[in-house]
């Protein structure tokens, strides 16, 4: 059973993804924040799967939030997914902020409800949520900006191979077509990825994308 915690100022918002989600043989609600503050209180309290907040939240941000999660190790199985509007309104720059903060995925809100449910089992088993094409045009858009990041810590500790591995995830490719590009085995790209997420202390792809692009080892593609 995937254990979900939802985090919304929206009730209408957090009771229609409560129905969604709830009507799944394998996905339960646990419990719901309204703010920021609710959120780490109830995270700790139930130790859900996987935390599906807003980047918005009132009390305590939601960047802030997703930050302590994933900075708490007695949190270290609880995955956070940011479900979020997206558009040109600066909210662009907070996704890259959760990125960065190590949220494991990313969805813009208008996702479709089977796109929702099959995101989250993608992440409650551990797996990369690769960013969709809308997320990638996302990051180009904030990284254009002449916006100050500090760089990713242990970037210069990573090989060759894992650095090309690492431009690759940043730029959408999957394990298989990652393996194809560099001509080596699949489980070969898996173990430069996870020795790349270790030293750059990732929490899962979305973040090491976040990183990638942070860091300037990706960057953004001519439009």
């Amino acid at each position: 059973m995937i254990r979900v915690l939802l985090a919304d100022g929206q009730p209408l918002l957090r009771s229609g993804l409560r129905v969604l989600l709830d009507a799944e043989d394998d996905i339960e609600v646990v419990a719901e924040a309204a703010d920021g503050r609710q959120v780490l209180e109830l995270v700790r309290r139930y130790l859900p799967d996987i935390v599906l907040t807003d980047i918005r939240l009132p009390v305590v941000d939601g960047i802030e939030a997703i930050r302590r999660i994933t900075g708490d190790p007695a949190l270290a199985r609880t995955r956070v997914v940011v479900l979020t509007a997206g558009g040109s309104d600066g909210s662009d720059v907070h996704v890259f902020e959760a990125l960065r903060a190590g949220a494991a995925g990313l969805l813009i809100n208008d996702v479709a409800p089977a796109d929702l449910l099959h995101a989250l089992r993608v992440v409650a088993r551990g797996d990369a949520l690769l960013a969709p094409s809308v997320t990638r045009k996302l990051i180009n858009r904030l990284v254009a900006r002449p916006l100050s990041l500090p760089t990713a810590p242990g970037l210069g500790a990573l090989t060759d191979r894992e650095r090309e591995a690492v431009a690759l995830v940043a730029r959408g490719l999957s394990t298989s077509q990652i393996a194809d590009r560099m001509v080596i085995s699949p489980l070969t790209v898996k173990s430069h990825i996870d020795r790349a997420k270790s030293k750059l202390r990732a929490r899962g792809r979305v973040h090491l994308v976040g990183l990638a692009y942070a860091s300037g080892l990706v960057a953004p593609e001519n439009r």
